[in-house]
């Protein structure tokens, strides 16, 4: 309760001090992309010597109160721009500066208390130094996430964070331009995170950070959250063909839809569009196939407004050949990349559109409103077990569901002055409204033959949440957040089945549950080269709609606490270093068990462990990064010994070598390791690690490029997934052991791209 009266105490200091801001405001300007005309966020501005920073908002806005006395420069710097230095006697008041793009360097990270975010320097070089060449690569730019796919392509990835089986997204938000990509209370397991609606090319930034510390984010985000920035323009007319092993194709095409004078009207719009196609590497052919399309309309309506526009749409249909137990392949009775059940597979489509409005009032304040909707169907064929349950049809199982998803998220962002601190006051709301239609869970033969109905029904999930941020900028050196979020929940989950396995009979069953997350975060400013944070937060594990309504609300939204201690560390000019610290309690975990339609229970948990990222880019054509994280997770009410943590990651790294060449040369070469750990609670069973490596090879001009992408370049025998399963093959007796999904073999796909305006 102290912590929620100190919020309303900072909250109310807002509107006393509005008014002072705008008196004694004494310098200030604006930062633009020269090219697109498009103002640039993120920027830092440094009043030299003195090193008084600011950071610019959204509308490309800085502004300081005071100036110190030593200061006589004011140098505008961003990664992946021309730094600019202006003496302050020459810079005028509400001054616009452009920035021009340049090769990407290290030097032009600086570490500063004011962003807000430890990850921000990561996130900005990554992206532009290794790029995005697939879309399983849009997960792994995260530092310490890792994936693994096990149904061929087409189906969400099992994601991996601090110590974390998130399965395909139970504790971890993600969301692209705010659009969120996480299903809850989805036929195949809470918080489904299908992302491959997103075309890699047009991804332009990523914001992320681990941990549950950031008020504006709710469900989901337990171990972090990742959002993905689309580009709001494109420089140039792009077609790109890719082919290789496997009978793998792709052609690609992004074109910009208005004419080249529309950017000197802050107005852009471009269409691009993807189709693909793979047998992949398994002994049967998956006939993989996506079709993906992307538009962005960018403009500012007047002084004061910013509209964007986006519609994307995906359509994906594949086979799949499906985890196969080891003792199977053990005794040669399937190969590696083998398949038991022919009949896996899945169809899946998604139709998304995002409105988006900024408003800047007079004051500088900025006020958005973001609208979205999405209509999903998903349609999924596997069998885990083969002839566990039924030794005559066999185990398959096919999960569908139909859903209409509508949200809005509005924010308010105001700056004001307590004495010579700078007050960044944010408060918003956001809600969301899912509606699934005959969410079912079915025994088949043949894919489409239903022998037994385990679930079906509509669900309908309303969330709405509010929060408040005051980030306190004391001076250069320090800074304070604070935040606070409520989020309510309302379920209702009409079931269709008089025998189920879980409720009472047919009928209409409701619940609902609401949770205060507090934040509290302090970055230090130690030196020009050494930040420190302490972050601190509450969170909660999100459930399905269909374990809510069973407990009737109760407990379904256990606490989740975080705490990170961390640094950030510029020990030369091309020389950037993270580290962290971090510890997660969680109450108690429900989870719905999509593949069997029942509820299961676990107690509480406890993990501890630390995150290291280093980047070095001795050359400035050669770029060297590697993240190395380590967790140690426990269950605390079962005894030492069985407390283990099913699939939770111990050790995991993540690193490579990126050059560009100024003859157009560029390339990668990349690791991932993932350590051995437990598959079961006891540790009986072992989920195997794997190292493997990666290689990128282009030549680049303007007008074309040619490449080469090889992944397993050691064609090393790896396995993606894997899972504690009890099996039965046909004629066989029941087997307790690992089932696994293979890595992909050396894969070769060569691509060409031609560039035109």
């Amino acid at each position: 309760m102290n912590f929620f009266k100190l919020l309303l105490v900072i909250t109310m200091s807002i509107v006393v001090t509005k008014s002072i801001f705008a008196q004694q405001q004494i310098l200030s300007g604006k930062v633009i992309d020269s090219t697109t005309h498009i103002p640039s966020g993120g920027v830092t501005v440094r009043l030299t010597p003195g090193n008084l920073t600011d950071i610019t908002d959204e509308n490309g806005r800085f502004s300081f109160k005071k100036i110190p006395a030593e200061a006589k420069f004011i140098t505008i710097s961003a990664v992946g721009y021309q730094q600019q230095s202006f003496p302050l006697s020459e810079f005028k008041h509400g001054q616009v500066i452009n920035m021009a793009s340049r090769q990407t360097q290290l030097t032009d990270v600086v570490i500063t208390a004011n962003t807000g975010n430890p990850y921000k320097a990561l996130s900005e070089m990554d992206i532009r130094m290794r790029g995005v060449s697939n879309s399983q690569e849009v997960l792994r730019i995260v530092p310490g996430l890792f994936i693994g796919q096990h149904q061929g392509g087409g189906k969400a990835e099992q994601i991996f964070l601090r110590g974390f089986d998130n399965d395909h997204g139970t504790d971890i938000n993600m969301s692209v331009d705010g659009l969120p990509i996480n299903m809850v209370s989805h036929a195949h397991g809470q918080g489904y995170a299908d992302s491959h609606f997103i075309i890699p090319e047009t991804i332009e930034s990523t914001t992320y950070q681990k941990g549950m510390y950031n008020a504006e984010k709710g469900d989901l985000a337990v171990t972090g959250f990742v959002n993905f920035n689309t580009v709001d323009a494109i420089s140039s007319n792009m077609v790109k063909l890719e082919g290789g092993q496997y009978n793998t194709y792709r052609a690609l095409a992004m074109i910009n839809l208005l004419e080249k004078k529309a950017g000197a009207h802050n107005r852009s719009w471009y269409a691009a569009s993807e189709y693909r196609y793979s047998d992949s590497y398994f002994d049967h052919a998956q006939h993989f196939k996506r079709f993906n399309f992307f538009t962005k309309y960018h403009d500012q309506l007047n002084e004061h407004n910013w509209l964007t526009l986006t519609a994307s749409s995906l359509y994906s249909k594949w086979d799949a050949s499906g985890q196969i137990p080891e003792g199977a392949v053990e005794e040669g009775k399937v190969g590696f990349f083998g398949q038991l059940d022919p009949n896996e597979g899945g169809v899946t489509a998604r139709t998304n559109v995002n409105i988006q409005l900024r408003t800047t009032l007079p004051n500088h304040d900025i006020i958005k409103n973001q609208v979205y909707y999405s209509r999903y169907k998903f349609d999924l064929f596997t069998n885990f077990t083969f002839f566990l349950e039924d030794t005559v049809n066999g185990d398959e199982i096919r999960q569908k569901e139909a859903r209409n998803l509508f949200g809005y998220n509005g924010s308010y962002l105001h700056e004001s002055y307590v004495g010579n601190a700078k007050l960044i006051s944010e408060a918003g709301i956001n809600a969301r409204f899912d509606a699934t239609e005959n969410s079912s869970l079915s025994h088949t033969i043949n894919r489409y033959t239903i022998v037994a109905p385990f679930k079906l029904g509509d669900i309908t999930e309303f969330s709405a949440g509010g929060y408040v941020n005051e980030t306190l900028q004391l001076n250069d050196r320090f800074s304070l957040n604070a935040g606070l979020r409520f989020d309510q929940f309302y379920y209702k989950y009409n079931n269709k089945l008089e025998e189920d396995s879980t409720l009472k009979g047919a009928g209409v069953y409701k619940a609902n549950n609401n949770v205060f997350s507090p934040k509290l975060n302090f970055y230090y400013q130690a030196t020009e080269k050494a930040q420190l944070y302490l972050l601190l937060g509450k969170g909660f594990h999100s459930n399905d709609a269909r374990v809510v309504v069973v407990e009737k609300g109760g407990k379904t939204l256990p606490a989740a606490y975080g705490a990170d201690l961390g640094t950030v560390l510029k020990l030369s000019r091309t020389l950037l270093l993270n580290a962290a610290l971090w510890y997660s309690y969680l109450q108690k975990e429900f989870v719905y068990a999509g593949d069997g339609g029942t509820v299961e229970f676990s107690g509480r948990t406890r993990r501890v462990g630390f995150d290291f990222s280093g980047r070095f880019q001795p050359l400035a054509a050669l770029y060297v990064d590697a993240d190395v994280n380590y967790a140690h997770g426990r269950s605390i009410d079962d005894p030492k010994g069985g407390n283990y943590i099913p699939l939770a990651p111990v050790w995991s790294s993540t690193g490579g070598i990126t050059w560009q060449l100024k003859n157009g040369i560029n390339g990668s070469f990349r690791y991932r390791y993932l350590g051995d750990r437990p598959a079961n609670e006891d540790y009986s069973l072992t989920a195997k690690g794997y190292f493997v490596n990666d290689l990128v090879l282009n030549y680049t001009k303007a007008k074309f490029e040619v490449g080469l992408t090889i992944n397993n370049v050691f064609n090393v025998r790896w396995k993606e997934t894997q899972f504690e399963t009890v099996t039965r093959l046909r004629g066989e007796q029941p087997l307790n052991g690992v089932a696994f999904t293979p890595g992909t073999k050396f894969a070769a796909l060569a691509h060409v791209s031609y560039f035109f305006r």
